[in-house]
């Protein structure tokens, strides 16, 4: 490391540890010359991704206005149809992590034909497309009994299917708060969540007005039970466990943290977006923990139909153990000239057509579909996580199932990560600590994926740089974001970023 740089890397240091004593300075974006250094740094990167954001620039016409008439039908298909073929290619062969979770051209068939058959529907108009609110309230049915919904409850489990995890994650804050707000009095509600659950949970309590209290994470990356006590107050509305979590894909203590929610008679909510319609059917040998309904004290579940459940993008299911609560979630005007109005999610129209290929993805699965699926998934997960144990430099960390995050103590984990992606995988890059990982999916239980991984990683890992250097590609910019202590400056880069995709 040459003295410049060993000189930059003690000023970060130095910066980080006036921030953890000094708070008032995690804003102090407007430091003279560090903003602009930083900005300098921006421009620099995005330069260098260019190509990988806007690959078509070159290649096909752009549009910045409607043409004057409109185009032919096969020339707009040409178009559609190359484009897609070309990104077929990185997902069909198995070298994307998670993305596409099913695969099988027969499966896209059949969803495929639904679509085309329901594409106008809307179940906001029951009386028009009275099927589809068939489809809805069966695939309701159908996730809550496989996720320990007790048949004979006085209270029946009742939910909705959500446009993704995302919209089940926040609908289900919004009806913690509003249930508090109500039942309860909480004006300033207060919602405990682990460092590790999804960043959707930041997000409804960045919409809903509900004050994140984060929580620690044990060395298994579970998170601490102690610390979610600890955190309790008299304005908890909910505490959130995962299972299992998106980075690391550990399944966090979800009985004990239930047990706590019950003793204070407040929320327990199972993120299980990832794991909803996996962990049922792992093998009894994997002895996965509960986390469903058979626990005592998770009073609510989101589980994403979209993955795991094989149904296209983008559908989920929220359930709630009380059906009732379901109200807290719904909208409804009682006075508005258009009508009486209401809707049970925070669309007002919704693409039928989803639902209904969600309804049949699950037909066409059934038990013995999901069970062969996980069974095969977990076989390929032990191959690979063997691989990565005999690779000196890298360490797994936690216990994972099928989602493998791992990082290297004396090679730079970005570094590999980008060398992987020229070698035709697509990996998640995550930081706090710096890692990646690979979600595993059907694509990959293909002939010979597993052993390309491992022996793609073993190559990339022997190439990359030793940690701590800048690397190639984007192993910059997550060291960015990782050393930066001022974190916003790298939400401006993240934003940035975004405003780049709108380009045209």
């Amino acid at each position: 490391m040459s003295i410049l740089a060993a000189l930059r890397s003690w000023c970060w240091v130095c910066l980080n540890w006036l921030i953890e004593r000094l708070p008032f300075l995690k804003n102090a974006e407007s430091i003279p010359g560090l903003s602009r250094y930083i900005e300098a740094q921006h421009e620099g990167m995005f330069a260098e991704l260019e190509e990988s954001i806007k690959p078509y620039h070159q290649r096909f016409p752009r549009f910045k206005a409607l043409p004057d008439q409109g185009l032919a039908a096969p020339q707009i298909s040409a178009w559609v149809r190359e484009m897609s073929s070309e990104e077929s290619r990185v997902w069909e062969q198995g070298f994307a992590s998670g993305s596409v979770y099913h695969g099988d051209r027969e499966h896209m068939a059949l969803l495929n034909e639904v679509y085309a058959l329901t594409s106008q529907t809307n179940p906001l108009h029951s009386d028009i497309w009275p099927s589809i609110n068939k489809f809805e309230a069966e695939i309701v049915a159908m996730t809550a009994l496989m996720l320990g919904a007790d048949e004979n409850a006085p209270a029946p489990v009742g939910g909705t299917v959500t446009s993704g995890g995302s919209e089940s994650i926040m609908l289900a804050m919004k009806t913690y708060r509003d249930y508090a707000r109500q039942k309860r009095g909480i004006k300033h509600p207060e919602a405990i969540i682990p460092l590790t659950a999804h960043a959707a949970f930041d997000k409804a309590c960045h919409y809903f007005t509900i004050k994140k209290i984060s929580v620690a994470v044990g060395s298994d990356y579970r998170a601490s039970v102690e610390a979610v006590r600890l955190a309790l107050s008299r304005n908890t509305i909910v505490i959130v466990g995962s299972a299992p979590s998106f980075p690391h894909g550990v399944i966090d203590p979800i009985a004990e943290l239930a047990a706590l929610a019950q003793q204070r008679g407040i929320g327990f909510h199972t993120d299980a977006c990832l794991g909803g319609f996996f962990l049922p059917w792992v093998p009894e040998k994997y002895q996965v923990p509960a986390f469903d309904f058979r626990v005592p004290g998770v009073s609510s579940i989101s589980a994403d139909t979209h993955k795991f459940g094989y149904a296209s993008k983008g559908s989920s299911v929220l359930l709630f153990r009380d059906g009732a609560m379901r109200h807290f979630q719904y909208f409804v005007s009682t006075e508005w000239p258009g009508g009486l109005y209401f809707s049970p999610t925070f669309a007002g129209s919704r693409p039928g057509a989803l639902i209904a290929q969600c309804w049949a993805a699950m037909l066409a699965m059934g038990r013995e579909g999901y069970q062969s699926s996980v069974a095969a998934i977990m076989l390929t997960a032990d191959y690979i996580k063997e691989g990565i144990r005999s690779i000196p430099e890298l360490e797994i960390l936690g216990e994972p199932l099928w989602v493998i995050a791992f990082t290297s103590k004396s090679r730079n984990i970005y570094d590999i990560m980008e060398r992987m992606s020229r070698k035709g995988w697509h990996l998640n890059g995550l930081h706090r600590p710096p890692c990646v990982h690979i979600c595993l999916t059907r694509l990959h239980t293909k002939p010979g994926v597993a052993e390309r991984f491992v022996e793609d990683l073993r190559a990339a890992t022997l190439e990359a740089s030793s940690r701590g250097k800048k690397g190639e590609g984007m192993a910059p910019v997550y060291g960015m974001a990782a050393q930066i202590p001022l974190r916003g400056l790298v939400a401006k880069f993240l934003k940035k970023y975004m405003d780049k995709l709108y380009e045209v």
